[in-house]
């Protein structure tokens, strides 16, 4: 059986990047899947395929959602992985963007799929974006991890090798098959402070949706995800400082990590590429932007 549905196939796609964030164990505080969902909002994409979930889930797992229209008939929302293109006609490359569910089974398969898809469309580079708990505080700037398997691309986008080993996730198994199919791809990741795991974290979806920008050579307004960050870390403020106990810990962790800032960063940009980030983002926005 075929799994992958084309619903339109999208012609004359621009050295097309492949991103993809996968909600669950991939996605701690939703920082992955919602910083790929701005990305396609900003940017208007449209979805044109899909990939059924019968051969790769386990509805007692991940259970579809039924909703009322209309005040009488009932639908079934089934978890399905879709496929969005967004053209970015300033930008030097279009997206493809796929956001769904970890599947349960059958990775091997499933990632087929996915490389099938991209290989179709010329896809030249895939990244995931991913989000982990750590011992971080959550007024401290997001640490972004840049992972890749291909040496000329760790080279190329300042990049490291992935070292780390143990029980891993569907992204790891999609950068397999990549590699197997020749695809370069690379791999962000957000730390997500573990003592508010619980909430939706958009300042680290803020972290990858920037740190994915300069990557794919692809910018957007992320006005709205600023103002998301800024009034999620003086939420969190708040709610540390009404339990001493939580307090204390959190001004531990950031003065550890005001102690591993005091060594040069060599990942921080400087002015010269924060300047040259602004002007890519005006030209693809247009003359009345500027």
């Amino acid at each position: 059986m075929q799994s992958l549905h084309w619903e339109q196939r999208p012609d004359g796609l621009r050295a097309p990047a492949l991103v993809c964030a996968f909600t669950g164990w991939n996605d701690a505080g939703d920082s992955a899947s919602a910083a790929l969902q701005f990305v396609g909002s900003s940017l208007q994409a449209t979805r044109f395929a899909t990939i059924d979930p019968e051969e790769f889930f386990d509805f007692q797992a991940t259970r579809p959602k039924v909703r009322i229209l209309d005040g009488r008939t009932r639908e079934i929302s089934w978890p399905e992985t879709e496929f969005y293109a967004a053209r970015v006609p300033r930008a030097p490359r279009d997206l493809i963007l796929l956001q769904g569910p970890e599947p349960s089974m059958r990775w091997r398969t499933y990632c087929q799929q996915i490389v099938d898809l991209a290989e179709a469309i010329g896809v030249q580079l895939v990244v995931t974006l991913g989000s982990l708990l750590a011992d971080v505080p959550h007024s401290a700037p997001v640490s972004i991890t840049g992972l890749a398997s291909d040496d000329a691309l760790i080279d190329r986008l300042d990049l490291r090798g992935a070292s780390y080993e143990g029980p891993t996730g569907i992204t790891a198994v999609l950068h397999d098959a990549c590699a197997a199919a020749g695809i370069p791809s690379a791999s962000l990741w957000a730390s997500v402070p573990h003592y508010v795991a619980a909430a939706p974290n958009p300042k680290a979806a803020l972290a990858l949706t920037r740190k994915l920008e300069g990557l794919v050579g692809v910018s957007v307004d992320a006005s709205e995800l600023e103002e998301a960050s800024a009034d999620y870390e003086r939420q969190v403020s708040l709610a540390v400082q009404s339990d001493p106990e939580v307090q204390a810990f959190v001004e531990r962790l950031e003065q550890a990590a005001q102690e591993e800032a005091q060594e040069v960063d060599p990942t921080v940009p400087s002015g010269d590429v924060l300047a040259r980030e602004f002007q890519r983002f005006l030209r693809q926005r247009g003359p009345d932007a500027q």
